[in-house]
């Protein structure tokens, strides 16, 4: 199923894709997409709905996050193999943790702010992992069951913000509008590897991030118990796991963002999202 949310920001109502692309509306099945939904016992129920009786949504209306009320965006930091090369960083022997503040969540197509004192925002495509079990210390071989699916995420990041302001990465990736996600939640019987999804980055046309979860060093399932080792996971947090080279830091010279530049970036099987840049 691709599960999505629609409607006005902090509004948004609870939808789902059917086998003509049309979005049906959830709102006499469930509340919303969040935690408290996407259970194995949710996914079961919204599986057994005959999608012929939703309403269609018309009007083409704005696509918020794919999952709401998050309680934890973490994020997993150097693991590509090739994205690690392009910034001359050794590959990490254990998956590098950091978060984004849910406040920087938007929908996959909203705008995105440069902040007023950027002078170094990048772009970065990234494979998404939505929880929908709390996990805690599991094993790697059981990490699937307890992912409710998969979403797109621009994981946006401040360089300078980043890595030259002192501290953790998080301020460098906590910005307003620094984390589109969606525009679905793709569950995860419909991926049938997340090691093997093509994934791409286009800044104003030109095609900036051309890879593959292939190259990924720290696996979906290997990330998800090792975070469980650390704290619970609990339905409704996001993971973002990495992004694979030609992002704008690893450019010679750099290349970052502006105000009026578009993004568009998409994974195999998960959908496409598209961000317009916007001076703070």
């Amino acid at each position: 199923m691709k599960l999505l949310r629609y409607g006005n920001a902090g509004s948004e109502k609870p939808g789902i894709i059917d086998n003509d692309g049309n979005i049906r509306d959830l709102s006499n099945v469930i509340d919303d997409i969040d935690g408290s939904t996407i259970s194995d016992d949710g996914i079961n129920k919204l599986n057994q709905v005959d999608m012929s009786s939703l309403p269609v949504v018309d009007n083409n209306p704005r696509i918020g996050p794919c999952v709401g009320n998050v309680g934890k965006f973490l994020c997993i930091g150097l693991n590509y193999s090739d994205h690690a090369a392009e910034t001359g960083a050794e590959a990490p022997p254990e998956p590098i943790l950091f978060q984004k503040a849910t406040s920087a969540i938007i929908g996959p197509n909203d705008d995105v702010e440069i902040p007023k004192t950027s002078s170094a925002t990048d772009w970065e495509v990234e494979l998404g992992i939505i929880i929908g079990k709390k996990a805690k210390y599991i094993s790697e071989g059981s990490s699937q069951q307890y992912i409710a699916g998969y979403c797109v995420v621009n994981d946006i990041s401040e360089r300078d913000f980043q890595a030259k302001r002192s501290g953790q990465w998080t301020k460098g990736k906590s910005c307003d509008t620094f984390g589109p996600i969606g525009p679905y939640l793709v569950t995860k019987d419909e991926v049938n590897d997340p090691q093997n999804l093509s994934m791409t980055l286009d800044v104003n046309g030109q095609r900036m991030q051309n890879g593959s979860t292939k190259t990924m060093i720290f696996s979906v399932n290997h990330i998800v118990h090792y975070l469980s080792q650390f704290m619970s996971l609990n339905p409704g947090d996001v993971i973002a796991t990495g992004t694979p080279p030609g992002v704008g830091l690893g450019m010679k010279p750099p290349v970052f963002l502006k105000s009026g530049d578009v993004m568009k970036l998409s994974i195999e099987g998960l959908g496409e999202q598209s961000q317009k840049c916007i001076q703070a």
